[in-house]
């Protein structure tokens, strides 16, 4: 195995010009990994090996003739299997989408393509993102590589588990109520939900369309934001992106963080309803931030405790219209018992959709129907405009909020199973930023003393990336949390 654990996507790209290893060994490396952990981890539904091998012998030519490499060429990475690519089949974590080839790539697959990135794989997610522990996926569990016997978070708790394992040095992933902010808290990585617009979702499987962000999720808030650098950016295909010059984050993060304002909600620091050794290890990661130099105070979110119900009722009422087109005649599954049209539509929908899918369909045509749509979906509108206010009057105050990502520690296999309410509330500290259009990043802040990963995440204004950057770089400068090892891998390694 090459010791690849401390080295960023820099690193790597200069050790591969300078030959201290080939191309093919580091893919190779990302492709074993996957071989010897992913029957405990379950993070890929699909492994590309051969086309990935191939390419990386490419690079290798392109290095023997030494000609320069780009930022992330040859860099072996994985894909949330939501993202459409090109001859490779595309699930959305969904059996109704078992063995469907997609004819084109999403926008962020083809930057990655042109940057001359490796695709090693799909990664497992709960079906169309529906669900935060990757347990509602079609095909099977996803294991924290932490505690095995525990979620890893979600819903791309597939390529947070793999980064977690080294399977891949970063991966693409999709945040529309915390789907990278909460796995990359549970498995000790670093995660970024951009600002809505900020990255293209054309190609990517929608959930809830004015929620859905594109990010990605590295071993590093370095590795984070030289991603980001390449997949953002204005795109004709997608109409909500925004023209806007994207920065170079790898060097505005190196910017002092001295004199920041952070800003601690109250309301998401509760006396009861939290897990005190969550609120501890976070409020140990902001008297570092104290130190490096940053002002804290507390401030108040008090519509916080409307921000799980209202953003369910947005995310599931799109949902409800975007999946209408999972009919079983165009594509994806297809009742072999229909006889009529009716039957078609009908079984294939319910033998095709996983259960939490049908149970969020239902709930958000409900919200839609005549004489319910004021009621539930409008008024959740309503509340969406009250909190998109009320962060712009907080960013007026400091320049970021820093809150914990879960409210608990990562909890065990099919704990939840029984209570769908309880996992929803597993978002309560996600939920309020998507419906904002905010970015937010994702890192660890410490462990429990049973050695589970606990994470935080940093907000800030649209189109503040570079902020949080800033101070994740600072804070992973001044500490080492992102490069512990879970137990699973330095196994692996020792052998």
């Amino acid at each position: 195995m090459l010791k690849l654990d401390s080295l960023t996507i820099k690193e790597i790209h200069d050790a591969l010009q300078h030959k201290e290893f080939s191309c093919v060994d580091l893919v190779e490396d990302s492709l074993d990994r996957i071989d010897k952990l992913d029957d405990q981890i379950k993070a890929f539904i699909t492994v590309t090996r051969e086309q990935a091998i191939k390419k990386a012998k490419a690079v290798d030519s392109k290095i023997h003739k030494r000609i320069k490499l780009k930022p992330l060429e040859g860099i072996p990475y994985s894909a949330k299997d939501v993202f459409c690519t090109k001859g490779i089949k595309t699930t959305a974590g969904s059996k109704i989408l078992n063995n469907y080839i997609p004819p084109y790539n999403a926008t962020v697959i083809n930057r990655l393509e042109k940057q001359g990135a490796i695709l090693i794989g799909k990664t497992n997610c709960d079906a169309f993102g529906f669900g935060g522990s990757t347990e509602n996926s079609g095909y099977f569990t996803t294991h924290n590589p932490y505690d095995t016997e525990r979620v890893p978070g979600g819903s791309s708790g597939g390529s947070a588990a793999s980064i977690a394992c080294k399977m891949g040095v970063f991966s693409i992933a999709e945040d529309t109520g915390g789907s990278i902010r909460h796995p990359s808290a549970y498995c000790n990585v670093s995660g970024i939900k951009v600002t809505y617009g900020r990255v293209s979702r054309y190609g990517s499987i929608a959930y809830g369309s004015s929620l859905d962000t594109v990010g990605n999720i590295a071993r590093s808030v370095e590795d984070v934001a030289l991603v980001l650098e390449h997949t953002a950016g204005v795109d004709k295909n997608d109409a909500t992106t925004v023209p806007q010059e994207v920065p170079s984050y790898t060097k505005e993060m190196k910017k002092s963080i001295g004199s920041l304002q952070i800003g601690l909600p109250k309301e998401y620091f509760p006396k009861k309803g939290i897990n005190e050794e969550v609120k501890e290890v976070v409020m140990k990661a902001v008297d570092r931030f104290d130190n490096l130099g940053c002002h804290i105070e507390e401030i108040s979110l008090p519509h916080t405790k409307y921000a799980v119900p209202a953003y369910y009722l947005t995310a599931i009422s799109e949902a409800s219209a975007n999946l209408a087109r999972y009919d079983g005649i165009r594509f994806g599954y297809h009742s072999k018992e229909a006889n009529t049209l009716e039957e078609i539509y009908e079984k294939s929908r319910a033998e095709g959709f996983e259960d939490e899918v049908k149970r969020r369909l239902m709930l958000g045509t409900y919200a839609l129907s005549a004489g319910y749509f004021d009621e539930y979906y409008k008024k959740a509108m309503q509340v969406r405009t009250l909190l998109r206010r009320e962060f712009s009057e907080a960013f007026k105050r400091v320049d970021v909020i820093l809150a914990p990502v879960s409210p608990n520690l990562p909890f065990k296999i099919g704990e939840h199973k029984d209570d769908p309410l309880a996992m929803w509330l597993e978002d309560v500290f996600t939920t309020g930023l998507n419906p904002t259009g905010c970015p937010g990043l994702a890192i660890s802040a410490g462990f429990s003393k049973s050695g589970l990963p606990i994470g935080m995440q940093i907000l800030a204004p649209q189109f503040s990336e570079s902020l949080l950057f800033r101070l994740g770089y600072h804070f992973q400068q001044a500490t080492d949390f992102h490069l512990k090892k879970p137990a699973i891998l330095k196994n692996l390694d020792n052998k």
